[in-house]
């Protein structure tokens, strides 16, 4: 009794120690968001510290690229060094389109490491399609593998058109989904490296030096725009889209992910650039990591059947759950709330079964998931096992049915005794004949 006092006594404790942040629950202060779609997130934790219409259709122009880049690298067809050329066809597809262009000559050659460059550093638009004849088989075959690619992902707001960003009404995606596909892209060594880079030189068959610089001018020291800590990814424009860029920024042992969409155009102020770092700023300088869930106290217990050792168990965190928190947050709207699989479990146990899970809330809302395991072995009592075998077998549903059969048996065979003792009744009965003493007298022989 006294074991499970201060077991209910640590688990009322632990209740204000919890974790992550719920999109929308943060608004900056301080400075204005351009951006009509904006995303922030942690990309240690994958908590969402800001959000702004991040599930909103938006179209994406050169960010498109990120799947662009990312099939290349994945295809079975890349090899770095290996050379390709340009084509007279691929100049033409992209004649009058207004993308950016390499200005690469027909039959100029690079390898397929400098190709990625052009598509993710610099956003050549002919490059682009020449990766996707190159690794697609055709401009149609390619659309489809990125189509595909993002059913893989579960991209539920994102369709392809083209791999460049053209504008196009079948052109589009949301903030999450970029969310998603940047964090699955950014897991290559490669992209990351390419994505990274400020400068970049190519020799071809035509040039000795050619130097290709970023247009994110959160990494280039020359711009006004310059952010030391910022790293990739993509910037996109179309006068549909607006600015749009992807970013990523690390300081102190803390990354994040920006993402923005519709930033307004023309004009001396680029906001993509403004607004990602006002963000990435407000990030660093007003939030910090927390162990707010640990595996040192238990947070619930759940009884035990089946056992003479103990009647009840208590449960952990399966792991200790770190969050990106404010860093003036109120534990008091911080809980954790336990949901066992059951309410009762049998012997035995083994420390580390997971015998539930727990919601993870701050500020009212559910912001993550954790199991919960069982914190010790909890031996069976074989005595306790027969009694418990012979109470469910008397109480299975086949003991059950054999009982009713049973009785209907018996109450067959009562009726069958009762009809049965009836028939012979009637046959033991005697039929009485009255006496007449007239037809006596007549019948007498002299």
């Amino acid at each position: 009794m006294f074991k499970r006092i201060i077991s209910l006594f640590s688990a009322i404790v632990l209740i204000f120690c919890i974790v992550s942040i719920p999109a929308n629950a943060y608004d900056p202060t301080g400075f204005d968001i351009d951006a009509k779609v904006a995303l922030l997130a942690s990309l240690d934790t994958d908590e969402v510290l800001y959000s702004k219409d991040a599930d909103k259709k938006v179209y994406p122009a050169s960010i498109t690229k990120i799947m662009t880049a990312t099939l290349i690298l994945e295809s079975e067809k890349y090899s770095p060094d290996k050379k390709i050329a340009m084509t007279e066809e691929v100049l033409k597809l992209i004649s009058g389109t207004g993308s950016v262009v390499s200005n690469f000559k027909a039959g100029e050659e690079f390898t397929h490491l400098d190709l990625v460059y052009t598509v993710l550093m610099t956003s050549f638009g002919d490059c682009t399609y020449l990766a996707a004849i190159e690794f697609g088989g055709s401009i149609e075959g390619f659309v489809d593998m990125m189509n595909d690619k993002a059913r893989q992902l579960g991209l539920k707001g994102t369709h392809y058109q083209n791999p460049v960003g053209l504008h196009d009404e079948n052109n589009y995606t949301t903030a999450t989904d970029t969310l998603i596909l940047t964090k699955y892209a950014l897991k290559n060594k490669t992209f990351r490296e390419v994505c990274e880079t400020t400068r970049y030189t190519i020799s071809t068959n035509f040039t000795q030096k050619r130097t290709l610089t970023t247009t994110n001018y959160l990494q280039d020291p020359n711009t006004n725009y310059y952010y030391s800590y910022a790293k990739g990814v993509k910037t996109g424009f179309t006068d549909e889209a607006g600015r749009c860029l992807v970013s990523t920024a690390s300081y102190d042992g803390y990354n994040y992910i920006c993402i923005l969409f519709g930033c307004t155009a023309g004009g001396d102020r680029r906001y993509e650039f403004v607004d990602s770092k006002n963000l990435y700023r407000w990030a660093f300088n007003n939030f910090e990591f927390k162990t707010v869930a640990n595996t040192s106290s238990p947070v619930y217990e759940v009884a035990v059947t089946l056992s003479s050792q103990t009647d009840f168990v208590p449960l952990y965190v399966e792991k200790s759950f770190v969050s990106v928190l404010p860093k003036e947050a109120d534990d008091s709207t911080i809980e954790i709330k336990p949901k066992p699989f059951k309410q009762s479990v049998q012997a035995p146990i083994k420390k580390g079964d997971i015998l539930g899970t727990a919601d993870i809330i701050y500020a009212e809302q559910v912001i993550g998931t954790v199991n919960l395991v069982a914190g010790e072995d909890v031996e069976k009592s074989p005595w306790l096992a027969v009694g418990n075998g012979i109470k469910n077998f008397f109480n299975s549903v086949y003991m059950k049915i054999l009982f009713v059969l049973l009785g209907i048996a018996i109450l067959i065979f009562i009726i069958s005794v009762i009809r049965l003792n009836s028939g012979r009744r009637k046959k033991r009965k005697v039929k009485y004949i009255p006496y007449n003493e007239s037809e006596e007298k007549n019948n007498d022989v002299y």
